[in-house]
């Protein structure tokens, strides 16, 4: 038999789960990170170029290390994968790339044992009261992953991110259509469309930001189909940014959020009615109940008055070279970038175990877990108001606690090791990055 402690696995090195990784190395539990992709923040390198985080940065740290001074307040896509980077390095997380977790299973209960390094409450459990026979152990969790590879885990930390699947509606005609379509996964900079004409379909964050990119980057002409008027509200207003604001309403009455909402936006952000994108009918907080975030502006309310991005009905479908909008009308653009949104891609990972909702988000989250899931946590599948970032990082210690807690695990020692004794994972670490 096997004296020996199996790891907690945390599957995505986004910011997420390197968070949750470092506050559990913090609590003393082993803990090994699996990335499918060859490097830490896999996602954040692929997004485009003119992204900055919404959030500020004093707002948006991860615990254990503050973002440095010189990344400016809106921080660039490039600066959060050099932190990323940094704080893998900083916590000496033990991560693994190349290596795809294709399905999470529960462990048999024979594959449980006890755990010598588990002390407390797990440790009182094993050995029951006065004599009597204690509930088995927790069996744990089976990871399978690309290799042919198992892995056995006492615990999981899912975070393969918010974006993982891009969204690509199924419209009419789409596979026949002439010109380019893209998703905004695929979209860097401007360059390639300087000179033509664009529709982006969407008008979130996204689609927003990316509409303003390439008219500031010399398309010719930019249409920004709406399905729904979005809440747009300013990054920030007298130096107050708008992430504090949304900190502070959260825990408030929907209705009452959403009054503050609309007299907000009568006096901060100009009626574009005239210029095709009205106010919507629906109040701020109930969207972001429902999952539409506010639209930060970053230079969309300029671009629209100047007619530089000039909004238009939502997408119906294609036919041939022209794209048919909403309102029956049709355009023919060179080309299109859909701003449609992600899927969470959860199901084929964990859809068997009933942790997932109809729309394939977790029904529990950060610290909590289900019944049928005891052990298994999911961390950064919201889009908060008050910053994922910011909602990462508070899951990260909640969830840290609630696993040592469960395992029974005491925080390390004085001249104790945390891997002191722990198992080969079979699994090669990537070395910290530089």
């Amino acid at each position: 038999m096997s004296t020996e402690p199996r790891p907690v696995y945390v599957i995505g090195a986004g910011p997420g789960g390197l968070a949750a990784a470092a506050a559990l190395r913090a609590r003393g539990v082993r803990t090994v990170v699996v990335e499918k992709a060859d490097e830490v923040g896999a996602s954040w390198r692929g997004h485009y170029d003119r992204l900055h985080l919404h959030t500020t940065r004093r707002l948006s740290a991860l615990p254990g290390l503050p973002m440095p001074r010189r990344f400016g307040r809106w921080v660039s896509r490039d600066d959060v994968v050099r932190y990323l980077e940094k704080y893998a390095e900083f916590h000496e997380l033990e991560i693994v790339t190349g290596v795809e977790v294709t399905r999470i299973e529960r462990a048999a209960p024979e594959a449980a044992e006890p755990d010598p390094a588990a002390g407390g409450r797990q440790a009182r459990r094993q050995r029951g009261r006065r004599g009597r026979a204690a509930a088995a152990p927790d069996p744990g969790w089976l990871l399978h992953a690309t290799g042919g590879r198992v892995l056995a885990a006492r615990a999981v930390v899912v975070a393969t991110g918010f974006n993982h699947t891009p969204a690509l509606p199924d419209w009419p005609g789409r596979e026949a259509y002439a010109g380019r379509l893209l998703h905004a996964r695929d979209y860097r900079n401007p360059g390639p469309y300087a000179g033509r004409d664009v529709l982006v379909v969407g008008a979130g964050n996204t689609g927003a930001e990316i509409a303003v990119d390439l008219a500031e980057g010399g398309a010719a002409r930019v249409r920004l189909a709406v399905r729904t008027a979005p809440h747009i509200v300013r990054r920030s207003t007298a130096g107050w940014p708008a992430q504090r604001t949304g900190i502070l309403v959260r825990r408030l009455p929907v209705r009452l959020v959403d009054r503050l909402g609309r007299a907000v936006a009568r006096v901060s952000v100009p009626d574009l009615s005239a210029y095709g994108l009205p106010r919507p009918s629906t109040g701020l907080y109930s969207r972001v109940r429902e999952g539409a975030i506010p639209v930060q502006d970053v230079g969309l309310i300029d671009a629209v008055r100047a007619g530089r991005v000039e909004p238009v009905a939502a997408v119906a479908s294609f036919d041939g070279g022209e794209v048919v909008l909403a309102d029956g009308s049709r355009i023919a653009p060179d080309a299109v970038v859909a701003a449609t949104g992600y899927r969470r891609g959860l199901e084929g990972l964990v859809g068997h175990l009933g942790v997932l909702d109809g729309r394939g988000r977790p029904l529990a989250h950060g610290p909590r877990t289900l019944r049928q899931a005891p052990g298994l946590h999911f961390t950064g599948y919201t889009n908060p108001i008050s910053g994922m970032f910011r909602e990462m990082a508070l899951d990260a210690d909640r969830i840290a606690t609630a696993v040592a807690r469960g395992l029974g695990i005491r925080p390390p020692g004085k001249g104790r090791r945390q891997d002191d004794g722990l198992p080969d994972t079979g699994l090669r670490p990537v070395d910290p990055p530089a």
